[in-house]
């Protein structure tokens, strides 16, 4: 966990945002905008320690919470704007929410997104009615790119993050936390350009000022974090991650500024405790999120957060829900792995009649269930009398697989282990 460094923000710059645009953004949003539910998960709260709320911001029409700010912005624009049209860089849920209000609305609407870009939201933005271009291989390069068509073509471009009207629109969640929670003690926020934790930290210091608000990043995309540690917007060279809906290289400016003043806490998660909250976010309550929406709760059971957050009333905010259905059986297995429920070993045997049997029968005993068998005769040791049989199994736990190692060891069988995959 890292503590927020000690900052002088620019007020003027910061107060761009306030309570009373949040409020005004609530109204002019309500029509359209699902209040989603924020319940108390009894299976969460026993996993973490905490008394833990979900805040379902997944479950709006396009999958995550970037409706909010897209539609408070699409309703700001002038009748000209909406004429011309708008245009917008995104890994896909920005392109998502702006697409589908911008079709509500009447307004054409481009987005540029990254050739990485989930099929799933490339498929559904173009579904929506978006002129969809994908360029470049990192978000920056579909930034500029779309920087280019607006010059190009006259149209108004809207960040995704780094715009007043987009801070105020994702500030709406924060109001409706404090309506169904009113005594949270912490609110756990994805962050990616800073948008949704400037937004979400205005309106709830606004309101309720000792609410400890924390932001996650992934450790492969630690955006906000290098510029805090710096005290500036600090541009970094983000690598693969997961949680592709946080891979943006720069912070914005203006949600810098106001993260400084409203965050207490920035934690990083590897992409491993991504996969595993994905997978437990999946069995313990049944609700599908993306790597994005899932590092709340990588979050709040990290050991460096948790032992602070025992006993405490925690919000976790899981707002996005759109991972590529091909994503999610990588990532079931990454985390089933990374618990100790799925390990793999590479055993050296004498390449007779009945070693592989034997190797099996040792595993069944020891309670593995082998999904999976790999013999090995080219690349094996270099003593020609062994092969190399590979074995995926299910364990139940870290301490199962440490059973199975010793029941190989006392078997006489040379093994590699390798229970993370």
């Amino acid at each position: 966990m890292e503590a927020m460094p000690a900052s002088s923000p620019s007020v003027a710059t910061a107060s761009t945002v306030t309570l009373d645009d949040i409020r005004a953004a609530r109204e002019r949003i309500r029509d359209v905008i699902y209040h989603s539910p924020c319940p108390y998960s009894l299976s969460l709260s026993r996993l973490t320690g905490s008394e833990i709320y979900s805040k379902l911001d997944h479950l709006q029409m396009t999958g995550s919470f970037k409706e909010r700010g897209a539609r408070n912005k699409l309703l700001l624009l002038s009748p000209d704007e909406r004429r011309r049209g708008v245009v917008a860089a995104s890994a896909g849920n920005h392109a998502l929410g702006l697409a589908y209000h911008a079709g509500d609305l009447g307004i054409p609407v481009t987005v540029v997104m990254p050739k990485w870009a989930p099929l799933v939201k490339v498929k559904k933005c173009r579904e929506l009615g978006a002129n969809v271009i994908q360029h470049g291989d990192a978000f920056d390069d579909a930034r500029r790119h779309a920087r280019q068509i607006e010059a190009d073509r006259g149209l108004t471009y809207i960040s995704g993050f780094d715009d007043p009207a987009i801070i105020a629109g994702q500030g709406t969640l924060g109001l409706e936390i404090l309506e169904d929670v009113p005594d949270v003690d912490a609110v756990i926020v994805p962050v990616g350009g800073g948008g949704l934790i400037a937004g979400i930290g205005r309106a709830i210091k606004s309101l309720r000022p000792k609410v400890r608000i924390i932001g996650v990043e992934s450790g492969n995309a630690p955006t906000m974090h290098e510029s805090l540690r710096r005290g500036q917007v600090t541009k970094i060279d983000t690598k693969p991650t997961i949680a592709d809906g946080l891979a943006v290289a720069e912070a914005g400016k203006l949600c810098f500024d106001i993260v400084r003043e409203v965050v207490d806490d920035l934690i990083l998660v590897d992409e491993a405790e991504i996969a595993r909250a994905v997978l437990r976010l999946l069995e313990l309550e049944k609700t599908v999120v993306e790597g994005a929406g899932a590092v709340p709760l990588a979050a709040a059971v990290h050991p460096n957060l948790a032992p602070s957050l025992a006993g405490k009333k925690v919000v976790l905010v899981l707002c996005g829900g759109n991972i590529d259905v091909t994503l999610i059986a990588r990532i079931i297995d990454r985390g089933l792995a990374t618990d100790g429920r799925m390990c793999r070993i590479g055993a050296h045997v004498s390449d007779r009649p009945g070693s592989l049997a034997k190797l099996t029968s040792i595993l069944a005993g020891a309670g593995a269930s082998i999904i999976e068998v790999e013999h090995d005769r080219h690349f094996a040791p270099a003593d020609v009398a062994l092969v190399r049989i590979v074995c995926v199994m299910e364990t139940r736990d870290r301490e199962h697989i440490a059973e199975i190692h010793a029941a190989l060891r006392a078997a006489g069988i040379a093994f590699d282990a390798e229970d993370a995959v």
